[in-house]
């Protein structure tokens, strides 16, 4: 059997934790769930993050930096409505692939209120900075306009609300929104 090396083990605990704390949250996850569903005891945990808002964050930022990827690779190379669309579509497939990412980016936002009215900021201001590197990203492809990129963010955020309360395709919720953001059998009018 070959050994994990640290790096490997905390890739596997960070996908162990966004699994559990997507399904769970923050506060209704625990650490012995994570340690047991990769096969490492707590105590190891703990010597790869130094509590569990530790790991919370380090997932939270891994889901940041993946829709930011995401949107990046997407508008490689376009700008304004092609950029938009792409980005859109991208992100919509990505969520329907991976709905663990959906639902850790909503864990994401209600931990932070959460934790702000028990008077933590750290939560709050480090989702806060990933959802400016997302603005950011998509702010340029879009021509650099406010306006729009508020306008795809609500989407985004509608899409993610949706999407988590299961509404299925077709359902006339799902009209009005960028043809781009429906997918063939997962979202689609």
């Amino acid at each position: 059997m070959v050994r994990m090396s640290a790096e490997e083990r905390r890739e596997s605990v960070i996908r162990a934790a966004t699994a559990e704390f997507a399904r769970g949250g923050y506060y209704g996850t625990s650490t012995e769930a994570i340690a047991k569903r990769v096969g490492v005891s707590q105590p190891y945990l703990f010597r790869l993050f130094p509590g569990k808002k530790a790991l919370f964050l380090a997932v939270a930022q891994r889901c940041m930096e993946d829709t930011v990827r995401t949107f990046r690779q997407a508008a490689e190379g376009l700008e304004g409505e092609e950029a938009l669309h792409a980005m859109a579509n991208a992100y919509t497939e990505a969520i329907a692939e991976q709905p663990e990412q959906l639902l850790m980016q909503m864990q994401m936002y209600v931990a932070v209120a959460a934790a702000e009215q028990a008077g933590d900021r750290e939560l709050g201001e480090e989702v806060r900075a990933g959802w400016m590197r997302l603005w950011d990203t998509v702010h340029l492809p879009l021509g650099a306009d406010a306006e729009e990129t508020t306008t795809f963010m609500a989407y985004g955020m509608l899409i993610n609300c949706l999407v988590a309360m299961g509404f299925p395709p077709g359902h006339r919720v799902w009209e009005g929104l960028y043809p781009s953001a429906l997918i063939k059998g997962r979202l689609e009018k």
